[in-house]
């Protein structure tokens, strides 16, 4: 179990709908902390290591249809205490950033709203996460599911989450507009419409006005 003392390290965490351009964000975040020279890792959910890569696999696989509700949201509560252990534990006690894309404000999202399973069962399956590891700070790329897919060009018909269906997804961005409502302090809602220069550079000035970047 983690203990105050062993958190040094700073946790934060990117979300946004599929095709927000989260990827992109987070591709220039880690660049420019390899230019800055600070001790970081990165890291996804679901996956970060062996385990939870496997259950990855099976959570996102197109052939997987047949899958329940309540099985999804489990297994992503599974992959996430192994990715905790594995991953992001180790590097939070030897005061590295940790920058993860996707964390539990996706099965919120996913699972609690646009599945319906609600809250309370989402927040339960996840009571370590949430309890022990809370992120410093969420970045949401905020940008509707209209627009993203838009500028994908459609879903991606190997994922099985995206192939849910362009109601569902609009469940999934009320969702994140909902978390980002009732937590405004942990939060950072950045506007997905911008060009990709303007978002990373409010993504930056977000953090830096958190004491998260110098």
């Amino acid at each position: 179990m983690e203990r105050a003392e062993e958190r040094t390290g700073k946790f934060i965490t990117f979300e946004g709908c599929d095709g927000c351009g989260k990827s992109t964000q987070l591709r220039l975040f880690s660049e420019y902390l390899e230019k800055t020279g600070t001790p970081y890792i990165f890291t996804r959910e679901p996956g970060g290591g062996k385990i939870s890569e496997a259950i990855r696999e099976i959570l996102l696989s197109g052939k997987n249809t047949e899958m329940t509700d309540e099985c999804e949201a489990l297994l992503y509560a599974a992959a996430r205490a192994q990715h905790l252990r594995d991953r992001v534990q180790p590097a939070l006690a030897s005061g590295k950033l940790v920058v993860c894309d996707r964390y539990v404000d996706s099965s919120l999202a996913y699972q609690a709203y646009a599945r319906g399973l609600g809250e309370d069962f989402v927040r339960k399956i996840n009571a370590y996460a949430l309890e022990k590891y809370r992120p410093d700070v969420t970045v949401f790329i905020d940008l509707t599911p209209e627009e993203a897919f838009l500028r994908k060009h459609g879903a991606d018909e190997n994922d099985r989450l995206e192939q849910a269906g362009m109601q569902f997804h609009k469940r999934v961005y009320e969702g994140y507009k909902k978390i980002a409502e009732q937590e405004p302090d942990r939060v950072v809602c950045v506007d997905g419409r911008q060009s990709v220069e303007e978002v990373f550079a409010a993504v930056l000035a977000e953090l830096r006005a958190r004491n998260i970047l110098q």
